[in-house]
């Protein structure tokens, strides 16, 4: 049994000695490694992959995959560590980070067979190989069931025929592929499968590339075309028409770690506005004395911690390998993406025309921080999620 000392001096953050040395070294690999380059990425529009293999040496594109596939083993808590530290310093980063570990590497830990696990999990935790994941469509987002990419079987072959759009590690740079993908594909009415796709299938190529992006310049998106790929069907993951239930599994925590960005959106934001309204000066006096000023730190700061217990707290009761937790994941994004654009929004209010240049690091937060809004979906379908599962269960609002 917990003891009332113990239970005070739990750490929601960091509640196990893993954490807490997760936690340290990404303190270290951010400030020594990720910060100085983010700026001059974002401005060059380039993915940093000399970045991401670093990451890989050190343990950090593997922390939810299982150890004797090369990873941490370690819990969504982990997986929330990474990327609000990431996010602190280089969002765009910290989203190829997550299209790799996340929507690729634990989608084939979970959803994948032992042969499957075998031959990508390693390749993926060190870094060898870069992967994403392939759902959105040029006429087909937030409604998956719609996609028309297809995949028809040829004996033991699956040939798959589309195109995905707004592909997070579709390539790695100009006309280079990712190294491999889960393409999520129609194989009958209103049925959805996945499969694991390499680069090099004949037929498998990147499309255009989407550059002049508002926010996340850094991560390279990419349309990726299919035509006629032949797929083996060992590559399939899991059984025909299990597609729908894996992409709701793996939407769980991609939403819970999609929030996590954003608190270290917001605490960046956060500290930058405190320490610039320190600094200036105005009618005799530093800028923390005028009312206005200290509405937009208090208010983002209270903001901003509220929505990091809820995070934290859906992340210590998410499991991994299962599904059904679509509400806390929902709820945590949908309050956690709006606090880390309206404090990066504060904080160039606060710097006034100092945040509205590149020099300082809230303008790049702002702007990074919009898409959080609408990959891994919209606010408006976390609202009718929420919705929806909340009046069918109205029980989980005491929860």
């Amino acid at each position: 049994m917990m003891r009332e000392k113990d239970w005070r001096s739990f750490d929601l953050t960091a509640p196990t000695s893993e954490h807490a040395l997760l936690a340290e070294t990404l303190r270290e690999f951010v400030a020594r490694e990720v910060e100085p380059q983010a700026a001059d990425h974002d401005r060059a529009e380039r993915f940093n992959r000399a970045l991401f293999r670093s990451a890989g040496e050190l343990g950090l594109l593997g922390v939810t995959l299982p150890e004797e596939h090369g990873g941490a083993g370690l819990d969504a808590t982990a997986a929330v560590q990474l990327f609000e530290a990431l996010s602190t310093s280089d969002p765009a980063f910290a989203l190829s980070v997550l299209a790799h570990s996340i929507l690729f590497a634990q989608n084939v830990a979970v959803n994948g067979d032992e042969a499957q696990r075998r031959r990508v999990l390693p390749k993926a935790a060190s870094g060898e190989w870069i992967g994403g994941l392939c759902m959105s469509e040029p006429a087909v987002g937030t409604d998956v069931l719609a996609m028309r990419t297809r995949a028809r079987r040829e004996g033991d072959v699956y040939v798959l025929d589309g195109v995905k759009t707004w592909i997070t590690n579709g390539g790695v740079a100009d006309g280079e592929l990712g190294d491999a993908f889960v393409v999520y594909a129609a194989t009958g009415e209103k049925e959805i499968t996945s499969f694991l796709v390499e680069k090099g299938r004949e037929g498998f190529r990147l499309g255009q590339k989407w550059q002049d992006k508002l926010g996340m310049r850094a991560s390279f998106t990419a349309e990726l075309v299919f035509e006629g790929v032949r797929v083996p069907a060992e590559n399939r993951l899991g059984k025909e028409g299990e597609g729908t239930l894996q992409m709701m599994r793996n939407l769980e925590i991609e939403r819970l770690t999609l929030a996590a960005m954003s608190l270290g959106i917001a605490q960046r934001a956060l500290e930058v506005m405190l320490g610039h309204a320190n600094e200036r000066r105005t009618f005799g006096v530093p800028i923390r004395e005028h009312g206005q000023i200290q509405r937009y730190i208090a208010e983002s700061f209270a903001a901003y911690r509220a929505a990091r217990v809820f995070v934290y707290d859906v992340a210590r009761r998410l499991d991994l390998a299962a599904t059904g937790q679509r509400v806390d994941a929902d709820a945590a994004k949908l309050l956690a993406s709006q606090v880390g654009k309206q404090a990066a929004d504060a904080a160039i209010q606060v710097l006034g025309g100092y945040g509205y240049v590149g020099e300082y690091v809230v303008e790049r937060l702002w702007r990074d921080a919009k898409l959080l809004e609408i990959g891994g979906g919209t606010l408006e379908a976390h609202h009718k999620n929420l919705v929806k599962d909340l009046s069918r269960e109205p029980g989980l609002v005491r929860r």
